[in-house]
């Protein structure tokens, strides 16, 4: 047994050295200019080769779900719906979706990977109805947060493997500290938000209800 951890402590120490055989080869006066490029001199390591699709997935998606929730709020902000209360609620959600998308992206980009923008599919938003009524609104958004809050939980999952070219704690770290425990707090709030109005409309005055509400929502 101690002879195997010998071997896999030697393994790994020569496995990390890679970069520095390559500026010795490049540095080397006889050697081919051509083919001594440092190709493992970067901020590669770990299993992030492994899951850097899956990240790259999840930038995309906090993209598309940052439209989705602008759409929303700007439903709420018209002249008609006037409720500026629900219009707050889904801006926010927009904002942060964004602001997440990008530091996904400063993330991979720190981990040596890089961001890939597939083609947007414009059939799958048109067909999208973004004009709802407000416990309706709620409940997707409820849905878009379960959706996103289980797609982490994949990566981690994956990053948390114990097989070499997924396992990677540090991966497992971010998505745990920037997502986990947030969206756990996002999806309680909007429960009971849906909870809450779905009480209030079976009220005599539902109209008057969702006017409180809306004006609870701009306090928050």
């Amino acid at each position: 047994m101690r002879a195997f951890l010998i071997f896999t402590v030697f393994l790994a120490a020569a496995s990390a050295e890679h970069c520095y055989k390559e500026i010795e080869k490049a540095c080397d006066p006889t050697s081919n200019k051509a083919d001594s490029t440092p190709i493992n001199c970067n901020a590669k390591y770990g299993a992030i080769d492994g899951v850097q699709s899956a990240l790259q997935k999840y930038v995309n998606d906090h993209i598309e779900r940052s439209f989705e929730y602008l759409l929303m709020s700007t439903h709420y902000a018209n002249y008609e719906k006037s409720r500026e209360g629900f219009e707050k609620l889904f801006r926010g959600f927009s904002d942060s979706k964004w602001n997440t998308a990008i530091d996904l992206i400063k993330y991979i980009t720190k981990r040596g990977g890089q961001m890939r923008f597939p083609e947007i599919d414009s059939e799958i938003s048109s067909n999208e109805d973004y004009e709802m009524y407000e416990l309706q609104s709620l409940a997707k958004s409820l849905d878009i947060e379960k959706t996103l809050a289980v797609e982490a939980h994949n990566i981690h999952g994956l990053a948390a493997r114990r097989r070499n070219e997924f396992h990677d704690p540090e991966i497992s770290s971010f998505i745990e500290e920037k997502f986990v425990h947030k969206q756990a707090d996002d999806i309680r709030a909007l429960s009971g938000h849906v909870a809450d109005l779905t009480k209030l409309l079976d009220g005599r005055d539902s109209s008057l209800s969702l006017y409180l509400f809306d004006e609870y929502l701009q306090k928050l």
